[in-house]
């Protein structure tokens, strides 16, 4: 008991603790007032009322996994599926939170929800008792958090970027702790936890680089070649899930043609090409930054909230750097007669040791967030397109925040200028419902979702039998050509489909030229479109149509 005592009164563990319980109030409170301010409550957010597909996809498969152990029907994309198993094209190492969180509470449509809200307060609350800053630093994060919208917004939704967020701000506070003790467990829960995000999105292994310079720098050539099996095992690691557990996508996720090109080209013919694709991109990623500033255009917006976090970042590094470098000089002059002729370096002012290192510690983390910054927007310059690139940029600009707030500050010029920033872009130009409106539930909508789902349950057999199969897909055929002009599909009708159905996204074209040879067992589409009458001339059976949708089983014809 005395030496509980003991640890707890020691660095005023107990201030820490009100410190970690405040911020972990932080991300609810904000959801709350969010909520609050559009006259609504939490639970009254409604992911059908979303336009954001990528959820549907999401949550499905999290329920087939809670339910099945993974779905039973096939996620995929033009009937493309995984050579095992049943995923879609996105590692399902993304999702693991939720399925624990679905497999100890359930799993509804509010459960993503939570769950975000969950794992960013428990975020808030570690990174607290990790890094122990003190109450102005914890100021400037309220400050910045309460301002990044993106925040909420991912709270608010079921997508998992939220979990990315806090998985990369607890690499952080982690590093911190690190540098204090330098504990191996901590560097081994560093490469654990930058392995299991490298496997949830690949750009992530980017954080690896940080525990590997802390392994070499604690155990030299041991450290390096032990830090080079971690990523290439890692790397293989992730190449086997995308290869047999990832359905192929309509597109390449990300485009290689600039590595191609050194293949196809010779080196200078493929460092021309790298470097002409960079100049063309990099041209229209600035156009983006100005239509973000002109319109609020969000890519733009993400694009130009993410430069000024790289600047701040950047210059505070250098500033950094600057004042441990004389110190370094100084070292290296002390060895010799050099050290005489160095008056400049002993006009500096002496700091202890603890300063020296609490400086250069800090510069590491710097340094290696902004280096992550600029491999980042480079593999967006290069690999991705712009619009959907810009998304994957806020998990960076999620950590730079917590990071940012920790700088040294005397006027809070950075946290003033960072958050002008975010008022500007997140706030006053956050004029898109599609980008920035959190979906709440209207009655109309809520129902017909009831209803479908009430009818897709009684109608609708899951075959256990050699799943996962085609026999427990439906098609969802994205939009199609009716009387009244082109239709998009009215996709959020299937949340309600029974739990383990797999789900196939595809084009209304290719449905047509395939339409005799399909391989699902359901395909849902408009009413009245040309697929809708295809259907009916063929004379499949039909489950349920209302004035937007129908779906109908292709093994089955009607008498």
């Amino acid at each position: 008991m005395d030496k509980f005592l003991q640890w707890w009164k020691r660095d005023k563990r107990y201030v820490t603790l009100v410190k970690s319980v405040l911020l972990a109030a932080l991300p609810v409170v904000c959801c709350l007032v969010y909520c609050a301010a559009q006259g609504k409550t939490v639970g009254q957010v409604y992911l059908p009322a979303s336009e954001w597909n990528d959820e549907l996809f999401y949550y499905k498969q999290v329920e087939g996994i809670i339910h099945y152990g993974y779905p039973q029907g096939y996620f995929g994309f033009n009937e493309s599926h995984a050579l095992k198993l049943s995923f879609a094209a996105w590692s399902p190492v993304l999702v693991f939170p939720w399925v624990i969180w679905g497999l100890v509470f359930g799993w509804n449509l509010l459960s993503p929800v939570l769950c975000n809200i969950f794992l960013m307060a428990l975020c808030c609350f570690l990174f607290v008792w990790l890094v122990k800053p003190d109450w102005k630093q914890m100021g400037i994060l309220v400050f910045l958090f309460c301002l990044y919208y993106p925040f909420v917004r991912y709270m608010l939704s079921g997508m998992p970027e939220v979990i990315c967020f806090t998985m990369v701000i607890l690499f952080y506070g982690l590093a911190i702790n690190y540098q204090k003790g330098e504990k191996a467990y901590k560097l081994a829960l560093l490469f654990i936890m930058a392995g299991i995000m490298a496997l949830m999105r690949p750009y992530l292994i980017l954080f690896m680089l940080l525990p590997m310079y802390f392994w070499v720098k604690r155990s030299g050539a041991r450290g390096l070649a032990g830090s080079v099996a971690v990523l290439g095992a890692t790397g293989g690691l992730y190449a086997a899930i995308k290869h047999y557990l990832g359905a192929e996508y309509f597109t390449p996720l990300f485009f290689t043609d600039w590595i191609t090109a050194f293949f196809e080209r010779g080196i200078l013919g493929g460092l021309r090409f790298t470097l002409g694709k960079l100049r063309n991109t990099g041209v229209l990623f600035l156009r983006y930054g100005l239509e973000g500033f002109r319109s609020g255009m969000a890519a733009g917006a993400f694009f130009d909230g993410y430069l000024a976090l790289l600047a701040v970042l950047a210059v505070q590094s250098i500033l950094d750097y600057r004042k441990i470098r004389p110190l370094t000089r100084l070292g290296r002059a002390g060895k010799g007669k050099a050290a005489a002729a160095a008056p400049e370096d002993k006009a500096e002012p002496e700091m202890t040791q603890d300063e020296q290192k609490k400086i250069r510690d800090r510069l590491i983390v710097e340094a290696h967030l902004a280096l992550c910054y600029v491999a980042m927007v480079t593999a967006v310059l290069l690999m991705y397109k712009l619009t959907e690139g810009s998304k994957h940029l806020l998990t960076f600009m999620a950590a730079g925040i917590f990071i940012v707030a920790l700088m040294e500050t005397r006027f809070y010029k950075k946290a003033v200028f960072l958050g002008a920033v975010f008022v500007f872009f997140y706030s006053y130009k956050a004029v898109s419902a599609y980008d920035y409106q959190v979906p709440f539930a209207t009655e109309p909508l809520r129902q017909q979702v009831e209803e479908w789902t009430g009818s897709l349950e009684g109608s609708m057999e899951l075959c256990r039998e050699n799943a996962p199969g085609f026999e427990n897909v439906v098609i969802w055929v994205t939009y199609d050509n009716t009387p009244d002009g082109a239709a998009a599909t009215a996709w959020q009708l299937l949340y309600g489909l029974p739990e383990g159905y797999g789900i196939s996204c595809c084009e209304p074209e290719f449905v047509l030229q395939n339409f005799d040879s399909l391989k699902s067992r359901y395909l849902f589409c408009p009413s009245g479109g040309q697929i809708d009458v295809r259907c009916r001339e063929a004379g499949y059976a039909q489950i349920r149509r209302d004035k937007t949708a129908v779906l109908y089983r292709l093994d089955e014809k009607e008498d």
